[in-house]
């Protein structure tokens, strides 16, 4: 997916050495975007393998988003991807599907006056008064498809000012041209080597489910991130990119690569150059494994298939994915 290979090098060639509060320093660029034809394929990337225990750790988290759960009780035994940020009951202060499907609507006694919010018995408010976003777009896609207001939000700002880790994709858009429904996703923060990836397949797929649903063609996943970010390692590693001419020396190979295979040789020269990582450090600078990524040549996209079953009733087991032909997995250390 030539996309996903633009976007690293994008953000190697424009980004700054900025150090963060992971205490693992990155090379972060503002505001990248790119968009992916859902026609041509499921895009899970090819270049890197993302199947058996990755895939399915997608999975369980896209069905928990669409669960509404605030809590990781049953997600936990699918995958330990959000245990780091739950406390000790499983409950997580932000939880993007409890903000899908029940975000918080204000009493009638905290409204204030001329604001206008859903009634108690509206349709598209759940019976603890929270309002169901994923309801409201579903059934805008049906009876008004033309609409220029189908957003969802999982920011909530009084939650995000406190909140341990806030939404990093905190609102998409769908919009349908054509009989096709396109998802527009922003995202204020980008780990471009390993949440990234996620976010491509999870969006889609939900393009692909509410399409389903709604007897609408997938068309295109639009993705803008605010910071771009790629994680380059801890201690001295991190600090070597923000030295002297360390970027600079950088850009100029990543611009003189003619083709894919040499992003091979600019590794090199990386892993040549820079200070080790430690033991206890190792693989949390992911430009390398990033490097050997672009080098690589994406494959056919696989494609996916959902059971025609209500969106409340979606399991991992109603999502089939096939003719998945990755290159070997690449591993990167996650920042927390």
């Amino acid at each position: 997916m030539h996309q996903y290979r633009d976007l690293v090098t994008a953000v190697l060639r424009s980004g700054e050495h900025k150090p963060n509060r992971t205490g693992v320093d990155t090379i972060s660029s503002f505001s990248q975007h790119y968009t992916i034809n859902l026609r041509d394929g499921f895009p899970l990337l090819t270049t890197k393998d993302l199947s058996g225990s990755r895939w399915h750790s997608l999975l369980s988290e896209f069905v928990w988003y669409l669960s509404g759960e605030e809590h990781i009780r049953s997600l936990r035994e699918e995958t330990s991807i959000w245990d780091a940020w739950a406390d000790d009951d499983g409950r997580l202060e932000t939880a993007y599907g409890r903000f899908w499907r029940r975000y918080p609507v204000p009493s009638t006694d905290s409204q204030l006056p001329g604001e206008a919010w859903p009634v108690d018995d509206h349709r598209w408010r759940n019976d603890d008064g929270t309002f169901d976003q994923l309801a409201y777009a579903i059934e805008q896609l049906q009876e008004n498809p033309q609409s220029r207001r189908i957003v969802i939000s999982a920011w909530h700002p009084a939650n995000a000012a406190i909140s341990t880790l806030p939404p990093c994709h905190y609102t998409f858009v769908f919009n349908v041209q054509n009989n096709r429904l396109n998802v527009h996703l922003t995202q204020r923060s980008g780990d471009i080597a390993l949440g990234v990836p996620f976010n491509i397949a999870a969006y889609s797929l939900l393009a692909t489910v509410i399409a389903q649903q709604t007897e609408l063609t997938p068309g295109t996943f639009a993705h803008s991130i605010v910071d771009a970010h790629i994680y380059c390692g801890m201690g001295d590693r991190g600090a070597w990119y923000g030295e002297g001419e360390t970027l600079d020396s950088l850009r100029n190979r990543l611009e003189a690569v003619d083709n894919p295979s040499e992003y091979r040789d600019v590794r090199s020269w990386l892993l040549e150059s820079a200070p080790s990582e430690p033991a206890n450090q190792s693989g949390y600078d992911h430009i390398p494994g990033l490097l050997e990524q672009c080098a690589r040549s994406p494959r056919s996209k696989p494609q996916v298939a959902i059971d025609d079953v209500s969106l409340d009733d979606i399991g991992v087991e109603n999502i089939h994915l096939s003719g998945y032909d990755p290159a070997p997995a690449i591993r990167f250390a996650v920042a927390e």
